[in-house]
This record gives C-alpha cells, structure tokens and sequence, in this order.
C-alpha cells in the first residue's frame, strides 16, 4: 500500500478504495470487512484475529483483548469504527452457532471458526479495487497501521504499544519515516552550507 511510499494521501486514497470494495450488504461481505479493519486499524496479526473471542470484546469499555505470542493478553482501545464494523456483523450476520470465536466461517464446514485463510479475504477485495500489486498478504496492514501512527505524530512508544512490540527497535522496521514530511520540518544540519 501507498505507506510504504511516504504519501498519506495516496495511503488514505488506497485504504479507502480497499474499505469500499467489500459488499456489505451480504454476511461474508461484513465479516471480512469487520476483519479487514481489525487488521488496519489495530495492526492485528491474522493470527490474531482469527483467534478473537466474543468475550474479548468489552463493549462498556470499549477495549478488546488480544491474545499473542507466548499466551500475553494485551488490552487495546477499540476504534469507533472497527467496532462499529464488528458490532454490524454480530447483530445483523453472524450465523447461529454455539462457536465462542468471533468471525465463523459462512460455508461449509459451518459451525465452524473462520481460520487463517478466512482471515486472508482482504486479498480478494484488492483485486477488486485494483490493489493485488501493492497488497500480498494481510502482514501489509500492520505496516500500514504504523506508517499512519508516524504520519500523525504519534510517539513511537505508542506505536510500539498497538503493535504489542517490546523493543522499538523491532517498531522502526515497520513505521518507516516519512521522509517528506520530516524534510518540511527538520532544521537544517549546523555547519550546513546553503
């Protein structure tokens, strides 16, 4: 996606035409969209996301946790419209099932959780927005979330925390600078000839 290119324009034109091309008006259309902006807005793993539990959601609180690498559970905010999104297809399209994971699987086998290849339609949506090229995998997403954190000036500690990374040096590899933006406010080198 364009968050590796240093433009947020073109990142928030592409995430927007990626947002877009889920059809909503079907089940599997706002589960995948649901997935799509857990991935994008919380920098979840697929891993992750596919293990989610319907009682990781805290609607009061408006947190969810997340259970990662080496059995840690790490409690996030949960964005107004990734809830929304989540809160969309539970009332509206999750199938009747005695599964306690969040997003199921809509074809058979049924009763079923919605494993890691579920958890990978974010790439049939790119194809259909003309993004295959730029999105290979749902890894992009993580990037894409830290890109959008540095763009916005958040500190990398906090990017390092959504990511649940514990070095910021491991937090550098995904939130590359945006070279442009940081060249309209850097001061120039002292001893620097004009």
């Amino acid at each position: 996606m364009a968050a590796n290119s240093g433009s947020s324009a073109d990142a928030a034109i592409e995430i927007k035409q990626l947002l877009n091309a889920f059809d909503r008006k079907t089940a599997t259309g706002k589960r995948d969209y649901a997935i799509t902006r857990c991935l994008l807005d919380l920098g979840l793993r697929r891993a992750e996301v596919a293990h989610l539990q319907l009682n990781d959601v805290d609607w009061r609180a408006g947190t969810l946790s997340i259970h990662g690498k080496g059995k840690r559970v790490d409690i996030l905010p949960l964005p107004r419209s990734t809830g929304q999104a989540i809160a969309d297809y539970l009332r509206h399209d999750r199938p009747t099932t005695t599964r306690r994971e969040l997003f199921v699987r809509h074809r058979p086998p049924v009763n079923a959780a919605a494993g890691l290849d579920i958890v990978r339609n974010a790439g049939y949506a790119a194809k259909r927005c003309d993004l295959q090229q730029r999105i290979r995998g749902t890894h992009i997403f993580r990037r894409t979330a830290a890109c959008r954190m540095v763009q916005g000036g958040a500190p990398f500690k906090e990017i390092a925390d959504l990511l649940r990374h514990r070095h910021l040096d491991t937090t550098t590899i995904y939130a590359k600078v945006d070279l442009p933006s940081l060249r309209r406010v850097a001061f120039p080198w002292p001893g620097r000839r004009s």
